[in-house]
């Protein structure tokens, strides 16, 4: 399954029933899961692993040193987990010592044309990354977070699960779950209600959310006097937990 064009290096490892479309270039240190079909045009190098029933299409490159003047050309890691599907033109980079040293993508997320994903980033699973979003250097992203097309974000920034950030944003501090951002810089605009049913949240549970959400952003309750409000509900919404545990570690203040 393996195009004659494509250079394959003899020490990479690559699993059964994986595609390699034409001119395709896979390094030493690269590690291929089985049923991963890789299109043509793709670059897949640095100490790169990929696992299982990945789509990856063409011109991407994967596993490309960081952008990042620190870094030396240690043998820093792209770590990519499974079902993923990432479109045409996306750039993950490898980490940096300076953080851990591995950029990490989760299970079952929809990457988009000309995504980019910048080292030492760790995302989650079942995120989706509309065409042109990136992402600076050390950035989380939580489960189930929508980026839109061409949105950006900032550097050691947090995206919350289940967020929504519309297209053409700029996130310049961290975004908490369930919450909606826009603008530039963005700021909040409710929370991602139609996310949440389509995911199987109970009304009860959307509620609370809003709930939580009008005591930080509408209340005008200091944050410190916001969290602890927020704490008790989530003692009755299990929901909120997440919630309240996000606000209350913000390294870069959050979007407000």
């Amino acid at each position: 399954m393996i195009h004659p064009t494509a250079i394959v290096h003899a020490n990479a490892r690559i699993g059964d029933d994986v595609e390699i479309g034409p001119y395709s270039i896979i390094g030493e240190h690269v590690e291929v899961g089985n049923g991963t079909r890789i299109g043509p045009h793709v670059v897949i190098d640095g100490h790169t692993r990929i696992g299982r029933d990945n789509r990856i299409f063409q011109f991407c490159s994967l596993g490309g040193e960081p952008q990042d003047k620190k870094y030396a050309g240690e043998p820093t890691r792209l770590e990519i987990g499974d079902r993923n599907t990432i479109r045409e033109s996306c750039t993950f980079s490898t980490g940096t010592i300076q953080d851990g040293g591995a950029t990490r993508i989760g299970n079952d997320n929809w990457i988009m044309a000309y995504a980019h994903i910048a080292h030492d980033c760790q995302v989650g699973s079942h995120t989706i990354f509309a065409n042109n979003a990136s992402l600076a250097g050390h950035v989380h992203v939580g489960d189930w977070a929508i980026l839109s097309g061409f949105s950006g974000v900032h550097q050691f920034v947090r995206v919350g699960e289940h967020s929504f950030c519309s297209a053409n944003a700029l996130l310049l501090q961290d975004l908490p779950p369930y919450v909606t951002a826009a603008g530039q810089p963005a700021s909040p605009h409710g929370i991602n209600s139609e996310g949440l049913r389509r995911r199987g949240f109970t009304p009860e549970a959307i509620s609370a959310i809003k709930k939580a959400y009008r005591t930080l952003y509408r209340s005008g309750l200091s944050l410190a006097e916001a969290r602890e409000k927020i704490d008790a509900i989530a003692a009755e919404h299990s929901e909120i937990r997440l919630f309240a545990d996000f606000i209350g570690v913000s390294g870069r203040g959050l979007v407000r």
